[in-house]
């Protein structure tokens, strides 16, 4: 059983929720404690898992990732008004090899896949992202990934897998379930030019974080046609998580990246969340515990719908243009878009029909006037590959 090499939240972390008031997340939470085991998941919606592994690290981590102190700030945050059963099933520590901790954290989130829980994954290193990729074989055929990162984190051809090179891992790897990878709050100095031309010739979508900070909604399409989001905290700008030595002056503030993580819980296909190479702070642990507070709460208020599920509930929208005819749909009820991209094949769809890419009004202004949007341009080109 997977579940069986985790280990439970620490006797610090339960004798701080004795302390907390009724309405605290903490006395609202079902907890792997040394005394009960592994709590019961019938019914439990999301499911928080420490992964303690930094070996593959780009920088050495000079010591273990505080799971704890994340815990102790999250705990203490109130409830929200959720119908939302959340469960801690504790952490997966260093396996023998960085290998075998790979192993425990496909599995683990692929036993909670199957059991249609959504894994919320706190890891040392962003690397931990290529597991739980990997847990979606035979669960998912196709996945699209968002990064929230600085970095596009491809790597060099040659170097072996590490919290920098993750996604050269996961665009190389065999059975290859990738479908479309998007990048969210990238800083070109940190990219080489050769990383910014292979996200165009394989039609990934980036946004520049000056792009997002400028208008956050432009988030929220790309996080809603995701399948699994993995976020390095050191997106986020260093006065944010007290000063430390290994994030960047630039970065999302504390408020975009809680946007960020409403959004990305909002989306009715994301079933999968993880956040990655936080410090040791209380600052930082602080954050973290907020943007997975936000998650949670846009989970909770998820809403599924689609163009072709009640018609009556959006209005179309058909734009002619000079080589195209784009086709559009508003909700009236959440006022979201979507747009057809006709090149998608049943391969990725599952059904016959149109495609439905999720965009935004500015997509549909842009193509009144005559201007194709970008993103539908690149699904169209990426459905005949």
């Amino acid at each position: 059983m997977a579940f069986d090499f985790l280990v439970p939240v620490s006797e610090k972390v339960l004798a701080h929720n004795a302390l907390l008031a009724p309405q605290a997340l903490g006395n609202n939470i079902q907890l792997h404690t040394p005394k009960n085991g592994i709590p019961n998941l019938d019914n439990v919606d999301v499911a928080l898992i420490g992964v303690r592994e930094s070996r593959n690290a780009f920088e050495k981590k000079t010591e273990k990732l505080d799971v704890s102190g994340i815990r102790l700030q999250l705990y203490k945050l109130m409830l929200g008004n959720w119908n939302t059963l959340l469960a801690d099933m504790g952490n997966i520590e260093e396996g023998e090899t960085v290998a075998d901790t790979y192993f425990l954290v496909r599995e683990t989130v692929a036993e909670l896949l199957k059991k249609n829980i959504t894994p919320i994954v706190i890891g040392a290193t962003q690397d931990i992202t290529y597991p739980v990729y990997r847990a979606f074989d035979g669960i998912h055929d196709m996945i699209n990934i968002v990064s929230v990162d600085s970095r596009f984190d491809f790597g060099m051809d040659d170097e072996l897998i590490s919290s920098h090179s993750y996604m050269s891992k996961i665009i190389t790897d065999k059975p290859n379930n990738l479908f479309n990878f998007s990048n969210i709050g990238y800083q070109s100095y940190f990219n080489a030019q050769e990383e910014i031309d292979l996200m165009e010739r394989l039609f990934f979508d980036a946004y520049r974080l000056g792009e997002v900070a400028n208008d956050i909604t432009l988030a929220e399409p790309v996080l809603r046609n995701a399948h699994m989001v993995s976020v390095d905290a050191r997106a986020v700008r260093s006065g944010e998580v007290g000063h430390s030595d290994n994030f960047s002056p630039n970065g999302f503030t504390g408020r975009e990246i809680c946007a960020i993580a409403r959004y990305a819980g909002l989306s009715e296909n994301v079933t999968a969340f993880g956040i990655y190479e936080m410090e040791n702070q209380q600052q930082s642990a602080q954050l973290v515990a907020q943007i997975l507070w936000y998650f949670i709460e846009g989970l909770n208020f998820r809403m599924k719908e689609a163009p072709n599920t009640n018609t009556s509930d959006f209005t179309k929208y058909t734009v002619p243009t000079d080589t195209e005819q784009l086709v559009f749909y508003k909700s009236h009820l959440t006022e979201r878009w979507w747009v057809e991209v006709p090149s998608i094949l049943s391969s990725h769809t599952k059904t016959n029909s149109t495609a439905l890419l999720p965009c935004t009004e500015k997509d549909y202004l842009d193509a009144c006037d005559q201007i194709i949007p970008e993103r539908w341009f690149k699904a169209y080109k990426k459905g005949f590959n």
